[in-house]
């Protein structure tokens, strides 16, 4: 059992937690908590810390059998609580922590299936945001997602907790130039919608039962001039009373349902 917070083991988990750079090296990011544990692709997973008190609650409680089923097929390091409190990025800790191999998918991953249905998300910069519009995705049937290398880290891990375990199944991508992408979308028969303020259709009002993107950008600025000139098409929300826009995952939302419920 670790005890020591001065385990090279330890430092080397607080270094991913803190920094985006060690985690790419590294090839990996880290999840915490019962549920994440449970749903994370057992050949994903690399190291497993779990605290004295959250192995014993496992080991007691059936209400923990598939965790403690789970855990029989692992290797895991029990630590301490002042360890795991170390180690942690939460306030209040489940007592369960995973390094977890990145998957790697490619831009050709995400066209591959019939008729995609694809986020791409330019310079946005909330955890929060992403993580939710990730998880919305899974929700409303998104082929993928793709990012700007402008936008926060995916694997930031508040953007993990608010994927509450999408993050396993919704490819996400990084691109250099996403006005290259909406070309290379344009040429494989995806129309590209941007969520702007000079749209002159309402979103409920476009043919979204074939392949789609929609161009979401920064939370404050929006979409930079040179990507809005790009779609296909504009296309807006409704808005009443003095509201100019909505918060992006939640605008996000209302295009990739809508796309849903067109879909049937």
């Amino acid at each position: 059992m670790i005890t020591a917070v001065s385990n090279p083991r330890v430092k080397q988990v607080v270094l991913w937690q803190t920094k985006a750079k060690e985690r790419k090296e590294a090839g990996v990011f880290l999840v915490e908590g019962f549920k994440m544990f449970e749903e994370a692709p057992m050949e994903w997973i690399r190291e497993v810390y779990i605290s004295t008190d959250a192995l014993a609650k496992v080991t007691e409680n059936r209400e923990y059998i598939s965790i403690k089923k789970k855990l029989d097929q692992v290797v895991f390091e029990e630590v301490s609580a002042e360890v795991f409190r170390k180690m942690s990025d939460t306030q209040t800790p489940q007592g369960i922590l995973c390094v977890v191999k990145r998957p790697s998918y490619g831009i050709e991953d995400l066209l591959a299936s019939e008729n995609p249905m694809l986020v791409v998300l330019e310079n946005l910069q909330d955890p929060g945001n992403v993580g939710t519009i990730v998880r919305t995705g899974e929700g409303a049937g998104v082929t993928g997602v793709i990012l700007s290398e402008g936008s926060v880290d995916i694997y930031n891990p508040k953007t993990i907790r608010a994927t509450m375990g999408s993050i396993y199944r919704v490819p996400v991508v990084y691109a250099g130039n996403l006005v290259e992408v909406t070309e290379l979308l344009r040429k494989r028969n995806i129309k590209s919608y941007a969520a702007h303020l000079a749209g002159e259709k309402y979103y409920n009002e476009c043919d979204l039962r074939t392949g789609c993107a929609f161009l979401i950008g920064n939370e404050g600025n929006g979409l930079t001039e040179e990507l809005a000139a790009a779609a296909d098409e504009y296309l807006k929300i409704p808005m009443e009373g003095q509201v100019e826009s909505l918060n992006a995952a939640i605008a996000t939302s209302l295009l990739m349902y809508e796309a849903h419920r067109q879909r049937g």
